[in-house]
């Protein structure tokens, strides 16, 4: 069984002709990727049809997506082991020269005591400045 097929079953998500092509897509990549990264990578596949699938992936917590600032919403699979809840959170880092944005799976985000009858549900930690390759 390749990674693909194995994300599908332990996530419970049917695998269709357009989900498997944006997963292994995004599987592939180094970086978060946006809608129009992903679009203009999958030039056979629709804006909707992919849109359609990454709101899906969302929701079974097969990736996760990252505001870094850039205006744009950004979308990275979720490691093994990963449900996507607060504490499996990580930080972010966004280059301000080549507009890409990393996963740093290393660095979690740290626990927040909230106060009494608050839950988190999502955290958003983006760090800004140049990647190893635009600070040369």
């Amino acid at each position: 069984m390749d990674r693909v097929e194995e994300i599908f079953r332990i996530k419970k998500v049917k695998p269709t002709a357009v989900r498997v092509v944006v997963l292994r897509h995004l599987l592939e990549q180094n970086q978060a990727q946006s809608l129009k990264e992903i679009e203009e990578s999958l030039i056979q596949t629709d804006r909707s049809s992919i849109f359609r699938t990454l709101k899906t992936f969302e929701e079974h917590k097969v990736i996760h997506s990252i505001e870094d600032g850039s205006g744009m919403t950004k979308y990275a699979v979720c490691v093994e082991g990963c449900n996507c809840d607060p504490e499996d959170l990580h930080y972010h880092f966004y280059c301000t020269s080549c507009n890409l944005t990393y996963c740093l799976l290393d660095y979690p985000i740290q626990t927040v005591n909230l106060p009494k009858n608050f839950k988190m549900e999502q955290a958003n930690m983006v760090i800004k400045g140049l990647c190893d390759k635009c600070n040369r």
